[in-house]
């Protein structure tokens, strides 16, 4: 039987294989804090132009997998939320702000059963500056998350919520705080 062809040779037709570009970055790709930080403050200089798609489009890439971005992205939704006061926008923010907590909890330090009980005692606790950023954008996200509990449902409930949310989040700035403040002690004393 006669192969009918292009002209090409067989190995010319096995070099034509493409493969279709990911829909999402792969997890194994990584952001670095700096990139992530550098890339947030160009989406909010975006929207300080009123330029609020080009901001999200610049954030939503990476909002699943960077803190940064992902603070980002929900902060911007929240902004609209606040402006707009419409249920959709409400929902559409509160659902990203749950997304955000949970990924900057991926990059928050893990406390296991001996090292809660050593802070106890010590009162100190060594973060890694991504452990520490992770703290303050899981703050931040916690604060943005009481101001739509409160613009969502306006009862008794949802205040109470909303002030629990804003005492947590207050209680983690002051550990890093308290934390900021022990290492530059720290880095005085050498």
């Amino acid at each position: 039987m006669a192969h009918v062809g292009n002209g090409a040779s067989a190995e010319e037709e096995e070099e034509d294989c493409f493969e279709d570009a990911f829909d999402r970055t792969p997890s194994t790709c990584r952001m670095d804090l700096q990139t992530a930080i550098q890339e947030t403050q160009c989406a909010l200089n975006l929207v300080l132009n009123n330029k609020f798609s080009q901001a999200l489009d610049l954030l939503k890439p990476w909002w699943k997998d960077s803190m940064y971005h992902a603070l980002g992205y929900s902060s911007i939704l929240v902004m609209q939320a606040t402006m707009t006061f419409e249920q959709r926008d409400i929902q559409a923010a509160m659902a990203t702000i749950k997304e955000t907590l949970q990924t900057c909890q991926r990059f928050r330090k893990r406390n296991s059963v001996v090292g809660s009980l050593s802070s106890l005692i010590s009162k100190q606790t060594n973060l890694q500056e991504e452990e520490m950023h992770a703290e303050l954008c899981y703050a931040e996200c916690l604060l943005q998350k009481a101001t739509l509990t409160f613009v969502q449902d306006e009862n008794m409930i949802s205040f109470i919520k909303g002030g629990i949310k804003i005492r947590t989040s207050y209680q983690i700035y002051k550990d890093c705080q308290n934390l900021l403040s022990t290492a530059q002690g720290v880095a005085e004393a050498i």
